[in-house]
């Protein structure tokens, strides 16, 4: 077997035990980093008339930068997503437009286990094993639509290959398969491999203020579906004129978000705010964040029905943000963004 790079090969070693590999970790109901953010440029290179190449890694070993499951893009001008910390991108790179050019499915496995890695060629540090399957979208008639309804829908999309060229996706009620050309696959213990990318989760921002700004991209590059609400014009016009803000009062935009995994109140008006928690008494979002200190929600909870209290009393983190991340409205930002992470990853 040839080596195309110190720490990459693309062929079976046949002398080489196949490896046990790591499952895709199910700890979470929802996408681990932002998968959305590579589905959607796949979409729109697709579209553009482009050949790009999905990298999925669908085995790991040991210590490694990527887990399994992750997804990175790849074409003939851009890259979206890493699975290494950059180093091997670019063998990645030219492996994946290989794989265009033969509209064959491509494998890689990158090995750190050899002590000898740690120091040769483009070494990055961890010892591990993953192996990669690269698949080029545009000999997949129809991929689009997998792209597409995961992007707009809220439903995991599992992908499952096989060592044979077999490709199958569903979502919900959608499904599709193809078969391709597959370069040979390096040892492994499994012949088939299920991919599920799990959905995003979503966010409902009721109001705008200081925070919105920094807030609402925070979120969206680490992969939250966010939609802000706010009925006061001034309100929007001046603390988020860059931001998409739908006008609509916290009782509408709650009863058209329903399924919102997590809700804001972030009015920075008390009126606002209590409106806000009056309907997200009777919904089912299971997270609900209140700015502002602990004194203000007693006051807010004092206009409260007991039945709604009782309704926040189990779902309300007030004040929303975890402590110790500084004062202003970029730190707010961060220690609400941090609380929602931590949030997001306990969720099984």
């Amino acid at each position: 077997m040839a080596a195309v790079a110190p720490l990459l090969r693309t062929s079976p070693m046949p002398t080489r035990p196949a490896s046990t590999p790591r499952p895709q970790a199910p700890c979470s109901r929802f996408a681990d980093g932002d998968p959305g953010a590579v589905l959607r440029a796949a979409r729109d290179a697709l579209a553009a008339g482009t050949r790009p190449v999905l990298a999925i890694v669908v085995e790991t070993e040991g210590s490694t930068y990527a887990a399994p499951g992750t997804l990175a893009l790849f074409s003939e001008a851009l890259q979206h997503g890493w699975i290494s910390g950059g180093c091997l991108e670019p063998e990645i790179a030219r492996l994946a437009m290989e794989a265009a050019a033969g509209e064959r499915i491509g494998w890689l496995e990158i090995d750190t286990t050899d002590d000898g890695a740690l120091f040769l060629g483009s070494a990055v540090g961890c010892r591990g094993r993953q192996l990669i399957a690269l698949l080029p979208l545009a000999a997949l008639p129809g991929v689009d639509t997998a792209l597409q309804t995961w992007l707009g829908d809220r439903q995991d999309l599992t992908i499952t290959l096989d060592r044979h060229g077999d490709i199958g996706w569903h979502i919900g009620a959608r499904s599709g398969h193809w078969c391709l050309p597959s370069d040979p696959v390096p040892p492994s213990a499994v012949a088939q491999w299920p991919v599920i990318v799990r959905r995003a989760p979503s966010v409902l921002v009721l109001g705008t203020g200081p925070e919105t700004p920094v807030l609402v991209p925070m979120l969206r590059t680490l992969g939250w579906r966010v939609v802000v609400a706010d009925a006061r014009p001034a309100w929007r016009a001046r603390v988020a004129p860059d931001i998409d803000v739908i006008e609509a009062t916290p009782i509408d935009a709650i009863a058209t978000h329903a399924d919102a995994d997590v809700a804001l109140v972030m009015h920075h008006g008390f009126e606002a705010d209590r409106d806000a928690l009056e309907a997200l008494a009777a919904s089912h979002i299971p997270f609900i964040g209140l700015l502002g200190p602990d004194r203000r929600r007693r006051d807010l909870f004092k206009l409260l029905r007991p039945d709604d209290r009782d309704a926040l009393a189990d779902r309300l983190q007030s004040p929303v943000g975890i402590p110790g991340c500084g004062r202003g409205a970029a730190a707010i930002a961060l220690s609400i963004a941090t609380q929602l992470q931590h949030w997001r990853g306990a969720q099984a």
